[in-house]
């Protein structure tokens, strides 16, 4: 029995026979991340004012609980932020299911961690760009991956 052998088996596509699944999925989740960003900032420009701009006080805290949110519903809600639907990526669990909302939820909370510490923020970006599968940190700690969305998987 080899190496490969032993480790578990995993439901997502391979790469090397699906790699239109993968193609271009790094860039578009830059642009993804990009668009959210965005969004996260309107939201937040939105809420401001609702709390007598109060916020202002406490306005990166208040960026990190929107930006919590915003990713964890919208994920658990069509396992993809409102980015990554506009360019056609979704996340698929270990299994190739799509993101329930535990895993919408811890998904969100690692990649809250790894965009917060600048060390792990380069290696989730080193991942993405170096592994087969394009997977960052949090998608390589809960198996999962980001692919192309196409009609039938």
């Amino acid at each position: 029995m080899t190496y490969r052998e032993t480790l578990p088996m995993s439901a997502l596509p391979d790469p090397q026979f699906h790699a239109d699944l993968y193609a271009g999925v790094p860039f578009k989740r830059l642009v993804a991340w990009g668009i959210d960003l965005v969004l996260v900032g309107l939201i937040t420009a939105v809420l401001v004012p609702l709390t007598l701009f109060t916020a202002l006080f406490y306005l990166p805290l208040l960026v990190l609980a929107v930006s919590f949110v915003y990713r964890w519903i919208t994920i658990a809600a069509g396992s993809a932020t409102p980015g990554m639907r506009f360019v056609a990526i979704e996340f698929r669990n270990r299994e190739g299911r799509r993101f329930d909302a535990s895993e919408a939820m811890l998904h969100t909370l690692g990649f809250l961690v790894s965009t917060a510490v600048f060390p792990l923020q380069l290696v989730s970006i080193a991942l993405m760009l170096l592994s087969d599968r394009g997977q960052g940190l949090t998608d390589h700690v809960m198996g999962s991956t980001a692919l192309n969305r196409r009609a039938a998987f």
